[in-house]
């Protein structure tokens, strides 16, 4: 079977990597890809928004099953697209995509239907949000309306930080017309988890739960990120609790879903806050998360494709989801400067170093293959990944592998995975 995966970070390296140990898969296209797909697969320069050109290139090359890792082209349809082609692809159409695409539509939709979730307001006019700011007090969370990459979201302790964020959403209009409305909600504390879930509509099946790191320092400081690291499966997220996930929040999602006359397929994901036993929905995206996709994909049994093709046809509720009975974690390596600005073009040296060390491997992400060398393409341009028995030695192994990669300005940040040493804070 031929396969294509759309993407180019190290979330689509992982998909990449694991379908390719599928006794179905014959061919694998990485469309666009990166350095480290093209090492397995073969990279196909054509943008992951340019639908038309993707499916172009599908018909032409005889796609059997399309996967689509970012979220811009299930938000713009791209589900629709190949299924009116008589195309098989992995995701929600855009209906259901809308639960990532819009922030207000999603609130609504937590609202509607008894999913827990902060309390929260909606403007479209940035002085009538700062009143609100002036109003209400720190600390409070901005969002954002639409799709802005993982950084449209600014947890502001003070009223001078919230009031920055309108600023930089709605007058700067830093992320275009994704920030034409904001949801300002409530400052939820606690830990945050995220679980990931397959389902085709009907069934809904929960992946281990995972752990992201998305402020850029350590201690979770600094701005937010796509993500510096994660782990999983997350202690704070025990038997007990991810039953509660699941009738709680999974339950009622798929069946609000249903209501809305909307067939989801593929993968949802739930970001939760969670405190002394109270578990609240933060956000939903509508794909694999990333990086939580580099640590959950490993600890998979099951081929992907046999996954995938039973969510495709409807038939998840015969298919049982197995999980390696081990713990994984990833340490982001990224360009200095991210999530702000940053350089590209840096050599990069160490990653064959790095994937010799024991049950270790590099998942590439912002990075291109020039002339024999690895160059830096992007902000997070690595993933160090390991698996084993205990959190302590993975942590180890992991930064171990981070020291033989060398890059100008790496960052990373040190703390990766402490949190499931201590357990539940």
């Amino acid at each position: 079977m031929k396969v294509m995966v759309i993407g180019s970070g190290g979330r689509e390296h992982a998909l990449v990597w694991k379908l390719s140990q599928s006794e179905k898969v014959s061919q694998i296209y990485a469309v666009p890809g990166n350095a480290g797909t093209g090492k397995i697969a073969t990279n196909v320069n054509i943008s992951s928004d340019d639908l038309a050109g993707l499916l172009v290139f599908a018909q032409e090359n005889d796609i059997d099953l399309t996967f689509v890792g970012p979220e811009a082209p299930l938000v713009a349809g791209i589900v629709d697209t190949f299924q009116e082609a008589g195309l098989r692809i992995f995701g929600p159409v855009k209906g259901a995509a809308r639960l990532e695409g819009s922030k207000v539509y999603a609130k609504g939709f937590m609202k509607k239907y008894g999913i827990p979730t902060a309390r929260y307001e909606v403007f479209s006019e940035p002085g009538q949000a700062i009143d609100y700011i002036k109003k209400t007090g720190a600390p409070l969370v901005v969002k954002a309306e639409g799709l802005a990459a993982g950084k449209g979201v600014t947890v502001a302790r003070t009223e001078a930080e919230a009031i920055k964020a309108v600023e930089k959403i709605m007058v700067d209009a830093r992320f275009g017309r994704a920030g034409d409305r904001i949801v300002i909600e409530e400052c939820l504390e606690g830990e945050e988890a995220t679980v990931l879930a397959f389902t085709d509509g009907k069934t809904i099946v929960p992946m281990l739960p995972s752990q992201d790191h998305k402020p850029a320092y350590d201690d979770d400081q600094g701005p937010n990120t796509g993500g510096m690291g994660a782990y999983g499966p997350a202690p704070v997220v025990d038997s007990e609790m991810r039953e509660q996930i699941y009738r709680e929040i999974l339950i009622p999602t798929l069946e609000g879903l249903k209501k809305e006359g909307i067939v989801y397929k593929g993968v949802l994901y739930t970001g939760l806050m969670i405190e002394a036993g109270k578990i609240s929905v933060l956000e939903y995206n509508v794909r694999f998360g990333d990086p939580e996709t580099q640590v959950v994909l490993p600890l998979l049994k099951n081929d992907l494709v046999d996954v995938a093709t039973a969510i495709i046809e409807g038939r998840l509720d015969q298919l049982e989801i197995n999980w390696e009975n081990k713990k994984s974690i990833i340490v982001i390596m990224a360009s200095g400067g991210y999530p702000v600005s940053y350089e590209k073009g840096k050599v990069i040296t160490g990653i064959e170093e790095a994937e010799d060390l024991y049950n270790l491997k590099v998942f590439q992400a912002g990075t291109k293959f020039v002339d024999g060398k690895y160059l830096t393409a992007g902000g997070r341009v690595l993933g160090v990944m390991a698996t084993g028995d205990e959190f302590k030695e993975i942590i180890e192994r992991a930064y171990d592998g981070v020291e033989k990669i060398h890059f100008s300005d790496a960052h990373y940040r040190d703390d990766i995975g402490f949190k499931a040493l201590k357990g539940v804070e």
